[in-house]
C-alpha cells in the first residue's frame, strides 16, 4: 500500500479546479490503484480541500488525521504532523479557521480567480512568517507528541509537516516509543520504505 501523509500539493484549491500540473500524479494514483496497489491519502496544511470528487479521480482513499493502522503487526498511527506543532501558536490559529466548514464553504464559494489570488497571498505570508520564526518553534513540541501517544496508546508514530527527516527513538514511562518522521520532495525526495524487517527512510530515485 502507499501511503501519503498530506501536502502531495502544492496547493488544492477545490475539487471542481484541478490545476493541469496536477494530472500526472492523479493518473499514476489511479494506475497504482488499478495494479492492485491500494493508495492512501491525508490531509495536509495546503491540500485540506481535497474532498469526495478527488478520490473519485485519484482512486485514493482519504484518511482521518490521525490515523492507526496495522504496520506488518506493529500499531502505527499516521498523521501529518502539524498538529504536533503547539508552539508555533499563530500557525495553530490559522490551522483552526481553515480546518472550520464554514471558512471551507466561503472559499469555495469564490471564483478560481480569486482563490488562486488568496492561495498565493497566504503562500506569501506563510514564507514571510516561517522566515521570521525561531526553528524549534516549527518542529514537533515532545510534551503534545508524548500526550497524543498516551491517549492513543500508540506507541509507534510516523509523520511529515516539519521536513526534518529523522528516526527518533525515546521513552515515555518507560514505553519504548519510536516518531518517524518523513522528509519533503523539494530537496530530499523522502519516502519511507517499511516490510516486516522494519522501515528505513529512502531517497526518491529519478526513472
Amino acid at each position: 500500500a502507499l501511503y501519503i501523509l498530506g501536502d502531495l500539493f502544492e496547493a488544492w484549491l477545490g475539487d471542481d479546479m484541478v490545476l493541469p500540473e496536477y494530472a500526472d500524479a492523479i493518473a499514476a494514483m489511479n494506475a497504482l490503484r488499478d495494479s492492485g496497489v491500494p493508495v492512501f491519502i491525508m490531509h495536509g496544511n495546503r491540500d485540506f480541500l481535497l474532498g469526495d470528487k478527488f478520490t473519485e479521480m485519484s482512486g485514493a482513499t482519504l484518511l482521518d488525521d490521525p490515523t492507526t493502522i496495522d504496520l506488518y503487526g506493529k500499531p502505527t498511527l499516521l498523521l501529518h504532523g502539524d498538529t504536533l506543532c503547539t508552539d508555533d501558536v499563530k500557525y495553530q490559529q490559522f490551522r483552526a479557521m481553515v480546518r472550520n466548514p464554514a471558512w471551507q464553504q466561503q472559499m469555495l464559494a469564490l471564483s478560481p480567480q480569486e482563490r488562486l489570488k488568496l492561495a498565493r497571498e497566504y503562500r506569501e505570508m506563510s514564507q514571510t512568517e516561517t522566515g521570521n520564526k525561531a526553528e524549534d518553534i516549527m518542529d514537533v513540541n515532545q510534551q503534545t507528541l508524548e500526550q497524543v501517544m498516551r491517549a492513543e496508546g500508540i506507541y509507534h508514530m510516523i509523520h511529515g509537516h516539519t521536513h526534518r527527516p529523522a528516526i527518533h527513538e525515546f521513552n515515555i514511562d518507560s514505553q519504548a516509543a519510536t516518531r518517524i518522521v518523513l522528509g519533503d520532495w523539494y530537496e530530499q525526495g523522502s519516502v519511507l520504505v517499511c516490510d516486516e524487517k522494519g522501515c528505513e527512510l529512502q531517497g526518491l530515485k529519478e526513472q
